[in-house]
């Protein structure tokens, strides 16, 4: 009898007035078919958000070549890692503080304050005048702009429970685009005044600021998520009961002990109900794997364009931003055909721990064969750099994608958030440190080369 009180008393669903997450979860009871516009519109936000990370890479040569903070040529590199950190720093310290922020006030301010912070500091970034204030708004671009976490949250909310999987991969399929879109972008659109000069001037505020044409182009899209937001609805449950009524499910699972003190999740899985994270094992050691490899991702992306805009006597290939624009492009198209049709079967196949395996066993005869690369000419770099970077980019993307498996693998559902937020917060920290550690020791090996 007691069970069955249980049962019924979870299983009830009240719907509060003027409460915006009863209103939505009313709202999907009536809703049928997939909501395209919504989907659409997160899709939007989220390439916003991405675009701006990694754009800076095919140009951040030149531009603290123009910004005259380096004495040589071969400090350029060691100068560049910094402002390639600061972002993801500003993301470390206050990816926490923003989660919260979404809990207590709603998922919907903390997506909008993110979008508007890209359109304001991507902009002014692209209008520096000096070192510092490049390192300043980077710093701020990745404070201020903590909609990551919510906005997955929020992708879980809005759309009914057998829409959740198409929602949660577009925001994966969108983050992993802008990531590749962002540096084609910067490699073609920097330096236009010099690339394109029967269309910009010399004169003009392109040619004056010759990295502002990129961040502009990104800023004015992120004004397009930003109205986006607008025809969004909140989602967060905001009355006096603890417990949303979208929440009733899961306490039902949870809340009827097994006979053997356990819990089984829907796919099979059972797990301790209760257990610490930081005591969970399988989580923590996926996440120090992830933070290692996104650290040596995250440095690979930095260290790419500036070893392929080195000059030649320094090791380097001499390539213009639009060279590096065409590799990325490549290497980009092909990254996505690999995820949305390849990288399925495989995991199928093998499973993300040994793709994981695999794929860092042989990232290192690849990226040691980077320096022999440097030796060719012609027709033959282009075609081997392309490849190259195109293996790189697939073997990092099967590494992360896997570890994000084990990741969720590893938690019930109602631990996943706070799990991925432990992992954020570590990912940005190691993240921050890649292209500033990249940076330092780059200029070193090409002052080695140099002397040989």
């Amino acid at each position: 009898m007691a069970n069955d009180e249980l049962q019924e008393k979870l299983l009830k669903k009240p719907y509060y007035e003027n409460c915006p997450g009863c209103m939505v979860d009313e709202m999907k009871e009536r809703q049928r078919g997939l909501p395209i516009t919504k989907l659409l519109a997160i899709w939007t936000i989220v390439l916003s958000a991405a675009l701006p990370i990694s754009s800076l890479f095919p140009f951040l040569y030149f531009m603290i070549r123009d910004l005259h903070i380096a004495k040589r040529e071969e400090d350029i590199n060691f100068y560049a890692g910094y402002v390639g950190a600061s972002y993801m720093l500003g993301r470390t310290l206050t990816s926490m503080f923003w989660g919260v922020v979404a809990d207590r006030y709603g998922r919907k301010p903390v997506i909008f304050i993110g979008i508007i912070t890209v359109v304001v500091f991507n902009t002014i970034f692209g209008l520096s005048v000096n070192y510092w204030m490049a390192i300043c708004t980077r710093f701020l671009l990745g404070a201020l702009n903590g909609l990551l976490g919510p906005v997955k949250a929020y992708a879980s909310e809005i759309f009914r429970h057998e829409y959740q999987a198409v929602a949660l991969s577009s925001i994966s399929t969108s983050w992993a685009i802008g990531l590749i879109i962002g540096p084609a972008l910067g490699g073609f659109l920097a330096q236009p005044a010099e690339k394109y000069p029967a269309i910009f001037s010399p004169n003009s505020i392109f040619g004056r600021f010759p990295y502002f044409l990129p961040c502009l182009f990104i800023s004015l899209f992120a004004l397009i998520g930003a109205m986006c937001c607008f025809w969004l609805p909140e989602t967060l449950h905001m009355h006096p009961s603890n417990c949303s009524p979208t929440e009733s499910y899961d306490a039902l699972e949870t809340a009827l002990p097994k006979d053997n003190g356990k819990t089984e999740t829907k796919d099979g899985r059972e797990t301790v109900p209760g257990i610490s994270l930081l005591k969970n094992w399988p989580l923590m050691s996926s996440i120090i794997v992830y933070c290692i490899f996104s650290l040596h991702d995250m440095a690979y992306s930095e260290i790419f364009p500036l070893w392929t805009e080195s000059p030649r006597k320094f090791g380097g290939l001499s390539y213009s931003t639009q060279s590096v624009g065409e590799i990325l492009t490549i290497t980009g198209c092909g990254l996505l055909v690999f995820q949305l049709f390849l990288y399925p079967y495989v995991e199928k196949m093998l499973g993300p721990i040994k793709i994981a395996r695999i794929s860092g066993v042989l990232s290192i005869p690849l990226l040691t064969s980077y320096p022999y690369i440097a030796m060719l000419s012609g027709v033959a770099l282009s075609v081997v750099l392309n490849c190259a970077s195109l293996l790189k980019n697939v073997l990092s993307t099967s590494i992360i994608t896997g570890l994000f498996i084990l990741q969720n693998n590893a938690v019930e559902q109602h631990q996943r958030g706070a799990a991925n937020g432990i992992a954020m917060t570590a990912m940005s920290l190691f993240k921050a440190v890649g292209p500033a550690a990249g940076g330092a020791v780059c200029p070193v090996s090409l002052l080695y080369l140099e002397c040989n």
